[in-house]
């Protein structure tokens, strides 16, 4: 059986650092690989314990499908210059008849016993403590995405209750999600700084759990670099959405706040130049390819992250980049809503690999938009572009 670890950080960089970096940091990075090792088994226990994953219709919704369905046709199209958006918020306004998140985060206070002490609740104002105030925001903005954008109820359609834990370990360098809730660590300070400093990566861990409950896809090979991608791809939408960035204005990086100014680099990988996020005498270069041309024939295994899901990803992420700027417009409202509609209702496989998601995507954009449509044509050209149809 592959073991899971949807870890944020690679274990490659982490074993960079572990030979390479001062001894400080040295010690630090191995803990932190010995401390994944530990959460593999707790994740996969807590991701049973959650019961049984929903159908790949992706549940009901908040409302009828063909309510629901009228409603977004009703909508003014998102080029329209007379459509004024409200500035998307964490929050979602209990009068309009909307969902609203159930946040709890805790204090781990460096200790790895999960989840540690409640320090602030669902409504609650702010704290003195900025990891804590990050993550409730993250997790709200991340909860608003799906909940306003796709009508979806949390992760698991149904409401779940979003957990987080800051301060976990001591300068522990990752972020997860561990099977039922967030988990982030403070960085060691000399190359990763604070794991809550960067919304798209506390979206990224986040959407783990929504791919838990919709596609489950397995974690090694292509699956598992879907699995990634996908967390990549709703981690940048976030983003995106927070900053009221059009795809042509976003960056379209993960985790830009994450490096310390030590490091050469901008952040851990780019959806738009994957291969290019950082080249340092210490990590080494982003071994990320943006085509099949460059795939990385990985064993499957735990040395080899379960056979490259952390770099092959950068093929599927550089297919959404792709169709995003050729459809124009906010990326999560068109190029966006095809992902999920593959997710929800494309009916994959747990070992899907990149073709069969492809086409998922490019049969899920013909049923939402039109066949032969704009939007189709440009996630069919997406694909081809990188060389997976």
């Amino acid at each position: 059986m592959t073991t899971t670890r949807c870890h944020i950080v690679p274990p490659h960089l982490l074993r960079r650092l572990a030979r390479d970096a001062d001894p400080r940091v040295a010690q630090i990075a191995e803990r932190t690989l010995l401390m994944g090792n530990d959460m593999v088994a707790r994740r996969e226990v807590r991701a049973a314990r959650s019961g049984p994953r929903r159908d790949n219709l992706g549940g009901t919704g908040l409302l009828p499908p063909d309510v629901r369905d009228r409603g977004r046709a009703a909508r003014p199209a998102p080029t329209d210059p007379t459509v004024v958006r409200p500035e998307p918020t964490d929050e979602l306004q209990p009068d309009s008849g909307a969902v609203s998140p159930k946040r709890s985060i805790y204090d781990a206070q460096r200790k790895q016993e999960l989840p540690g002490v409640l320090v602030r609740s669902e409504g609650e104002p702010p704290v003195a403590d900025e990891s804590v105030n990050e993550a409730y925001d993250g997790l709200g903005q991340t909860f608003a995405l799906f909940a306003e954008e796709y009508d979806r109820n949390s992760l698991d359609d149904q409401g779940l209750p979003l957990t987080a834990s800051v301060h976990y370990g001591v300068e522990f360098d990752n972020a997860f999600w561990d099977g039922e809730q967030m988990v982030f660590g403070d960085g060691d300070g000399e190359f990763f700084n604070s794991f809550t400093d960067s919304v798209d990566v506390i979206a990224h861990e986040l959407v783990h759990g929504f791919i838990q409950f919709t596609a489950a896809f397995t974690y090694v090979g292509q699956s598992g670099a879907l699995n990634e991608s996908v967390s990549d791809v709703f981690g940048s939408l976030v983003k995106q959405r927070v900053r009221g960035e059009t795809a042509d204005q976003a960056d379209w990086l993960i985790g830009e706040s994450l490096f310390t100014d030590k490091v050469q680099g901008v952040a851990l990988r780019s959806l738009k130049a994957p291969g290019t996020a950082y080249d340092d005498p210490t990590l080494g270069k982003d071994p990320q390819p943006a085509t099949m041309d460059d795939y990385a024939e990985m064993p499957h295994d735990e040395q080899n992250d379960n056979g490259g899901v952390h770099i092959n990803s950068g093929i599927p992420n550089h297919a959404f980049y792709l169709a995003a700027t050729a459809i124009g417009g906010n990326a999560w409202e068109r190029a966006g809503q095809v992902w999920y509609d593959a997710m929800t209702r494309g009916g994959l496989p747990k070992d899907a690999d990149f073709a069969v998601f492809a086409q998922a995507t490019v049969t899920q954009a013909g049923e939402r938009f039109g066949s032969g449509s704009p939007e189709q044509q440009a996630v069919e050209r997406a694909w081809q572009q990188v060389k997976v149809l």
